[in-house]
């Protein structure tokens, strides 16, 4: 590891940054700086251009994969190096607004019968009644489900931050029924290795191979079941603060986002048309006159 590596990695650490982050951001800069087959301290905003140029034209990547790659190199610039650039040194590609597809109860109903295996299907039935990340759900541990209050308690979620959700009396059923089953001890969900978790891939396995046998022509991931979470709680009339909270989300504004998905509030919402006075009908067209 050379020493600019082990600086960029020890600032990162030091601001308590994500291991997925840490992680993804070292690869970004290694591939930055292969690609110039120099180091990055003799490399600049010129090459940061070129860079998001050959990112865009020649790998044909995403606008959030690029906005990845520039996140590191702001990193590494202005933290580790300590560059005095400006934001114009790193441009960043405005990402398309795209709404998710959301699934209706019936559709959710259907996809939890076409899971086979009792675990797997436990699993995401915690993720959709909790509306936890993936991330999230393959971590709990068995101690995070309390009964006693009605609570399941989201250890370091994202951005490194605590919090609690509701435990649905359904759920907590299911999860019972599960535990007499399985006994599972440290994690809620263990997986094929010893004293690990279950794997994010292996959930979204099962949840790929339930999509298929349910017939759902909606694309379904783990995800998905989130968002169908927060929909459905703000159709029901869930206030969005709240729903922020249940979430962890940081800002407002990402849950805010929602409102546009909840199509039973927002479409139910009466149109102006139909407000308006009946006009007159159209009188019939007089009749062609005959040459024949």
């Amino acid at each position: 590891m050379t020493p600019l590596r082990q600086r960029m990695l020890h600032d990162m650490q030091i601001r308590n940054l994500a291991d997925n982050t840490q992680k993804s951001y070292l690869q970004q800069v290694s591939s930055f700086a292969r690609h110039f087959r120099r180091s990055p301290e003799r490399l600049g905003p010129e090459e940061i251009r070129a860079w998001q140029i050959y990112l865009t034209n020649e790998r044909k990547l995403a606008p959030s994969s690029v906005q990845l790659a520039v996140g590191a190199l702001r990193f590494l610039y202005r933290v580790t190096l300590r560059r005095e650039w400006s934001d114009e040194d790193f441009p960043l590609p405005k990402r398309p607004v795209k709404l998710p597809v959301i699934l209706s109860a019936e559709e959710v109903t259907r996809f939890f019968e076409s899971v086979p295996s009792l675990k797997q299907r436990t699993i995401l039935m915690t993720a959709y009644a909790a509306g936890l990340r993936v991330s999230e759900v393959v971590h709990l541990q068995v101690t995070d489900i309390d009964s006693q209050r009605m609570v399941i308690r989201v250890h370091q979620g994202k951005s490194r931050k605590d919090r609690y959700v509701m435990l649905s009396p359904r759920l907590l059923e299911i999860l019972r029924l599960y535990w007499h089953e399985a006994h599972p001890r440290e994690w809620l969900f263990p997986g094929d290795i010893p004293g690990h978790p279950i794997t994010r891939s292996a959930v979204e396995l099962a949840c790929d191979v339930a999509r298929r046998r349910s017939g759902i022509r909606k694309p379904v991931t783990p995800h998905s079941l989130r968002h169908a979470f927060a929909t459905h709680l703000l159709e029901a009339g869930t206030d969005v603060r709240r729903i922020q909270l249940l979430m962890g989300h940081r800002s407002l504004s990402t849950t805010a986002r929602y409102l546009k998905l909840a199509t039973s509030t927002v479409c139910a919402t009466a149109s102006p048309f139909d407000l308006l006075p009946r006009p007159e009908p159209i009188p019939p067209a007089p009749p062609a006159p005959t040459y024949f």
